[in-house]
């Protein structure tokens, strides 16, 4: 009995150690948050992204960490709930003491938690395209601005390789970067020759899922004499009913050219391609690139999804743009931190200037010293039968971001720096 007792004693003895030691063992780790839905209409998109931001951690923790600790992943499911982002990320820097917060997707998600990182002095990594039109010192654009994805598709669709287009659909999902990107090519358009009675425009909410109607006016519309492109800002899981829509009504390439800037490789999974063989998509990357460090990448995501049992990934690896802005964005932040010798907001920021990460793109990944964006290259890719993309078109090199696009009139004058606050 005495034993017993004895043995007992001992057990919750090593257990409240255990216990009171967590909180010194948490100060020897450097915190990341990682911010993406992992449910809802945006779980398509987001959820592999966070397991990007994991693998990248692994990878850096087994060459000895950041500044000598371990990076410890914090992750949050804001659950595709635009003001939940703005909580997670509250608790993520007041309570959980994140150094960094890698997520969001939409730009009204990241609009949620602009104001919060802004006021708590966090840092966010963003690593989707979006509409320009916002420069914080609290955030890194690690995805596209409208000059380095929507206005070459475009201008690619209206050259005689693209199709010599004439007539547009802006067709997109009704939220804040669909608008503000479609405003900006409608004066692109303008500026082109192009009249406001050759341009469509249609919204959907988001998850939207019966787009007969909207296929119907787009044969009406492209059925009229002169040849039409679609531009599709559609996102999230709506992309699969879109998709199969287009496919149902017959609509190829050949007749009426598809290109979008939210539909990438793990968008297609679940959708036939074969009809869709053709259709365009605009990125910085794409999985089908040819080089060594995206075999490399390719590689390590595979191994890693295998290992971890992503569901789909460990039976069917895919890479996509997001996923590359995001493994950089974190690439360059741990660098930053070893430049600035502390986690600091600040002095991360400012080690920040000028990082270079050599992009699985087959690029010198560079952030620009002032802007906080990446000088990314531009591709267009045709969707093949397998759901992956074969490159029709690229810039010659990155292509600096204007996060103030010249088409908006009101932007003239305005600095390519973050206010300092």
């Amino acid at each position: 009995m005495q034993r017993r007792f004895t043995l007992k004693a001992l057990t919750a003895a090593v257990a409240l150690t255990g216990l009171s030691a967590l909180p010194a063992h948490a100060a020897d780790t450097i915190k990341v948050g990682v911010l993406h839905s992992l449910s809802g209409t945006m779980a398509i998109s987001e959820t592999v992204l966070k397991d990007t931001v994991l693998m990248a951690i692994d990878e850096i923790n087994a060459k000895g960490g950041v500044l000598g600790k371990k990076l410890e992943p914090v992750v949050v499911d804001p659950a595709s709930n635009w003001p939940l982002f703005a909580e997670k990320t509250k608790q993520l820097l007041g309570q959980d003491k994140v150094s960094v917060i890698f997520g969001c997707w939409t730009s009204v998600s990241r609009k949620s938690v602009l104001p919060v990182v802004e006021e708590m002095n966090g840092l966010l990594f963003y690593p989707v395209q979006y509409e320009g039109e916002e420069l914080s010192k609290n955030v890194f654009y690690t995805g596209a601005a409208p000059n380095q994805q929507a206005i070459p598709a475009v201008e690619y669709l209206m050259s005689k390789d693209g199709g010599s287009a004439k007539r547009f659909v802006l067709l997109g999902t009704d939220y804040v970067y669909p608008r503000t990107t479609n405003k900006i090519l409608r004066s692109f358009l303008h500026s082109k020759g192009i009249k406001d009675e050759d341009i469509m425009e249609e919204y959907t909410p988001f998850g939207h899922s019966d787009y007969q109607t909207i296929i119907a006016k787009i044969k009406k519309f492209s059925g009229e004499g002169k040849k039409t492109a679609v531009v599709s800002t559609i996102n999230g899981d709506s992309n699969v009913p879109f998709y199969k829509e287009l496919g149902n009504a017959g609509l190829k390439a050949k007749d009426v050219p598809v290109v979008a800037f939210s539909v990438g490789e793990e968008e297609l999974r679940g959708v036939d391609t074969k009809p869709l063989v053709g259709h365009l998509a605009a990125w910085n990357y794409f999985m089908s690139i040819k080089n060594p460090t995206n075999d490399e990448f390719i590689k390590k995501w595979s191994a890693y999804a295998k290992a971890k049992s992503i569901p789909g990934h460990k039976d069917k690896p895919l890479t996509n743009d997001p996923m590359e802005a995001t493994y950089i964005g974190i690439n360059m932040w741990a660098q930053a931190v070893t430049k600035a010798k502390s986690t600091d907001t600040d002095k991360v920021i400012a080690a920040m200037a000028g990082q270079t990460f050599k992009a699985p793109g087959g690029f010198m990944s560079t952030m620009d010293p002032k802007n906080h964006h990446l000088h990314k290259p531009v591709f267009v890719g045709e969707i093949k039968a397998d759901g992956q993309f074969n490159v029709v078109w690229k810039t010659p090199g990155p292509v600096k971001a204007q996060p103030w696009s010249p088409y908006i009139p009101e932007n003239k004058g305005k600095k390519d720096e973050p206010e300092k606050k």
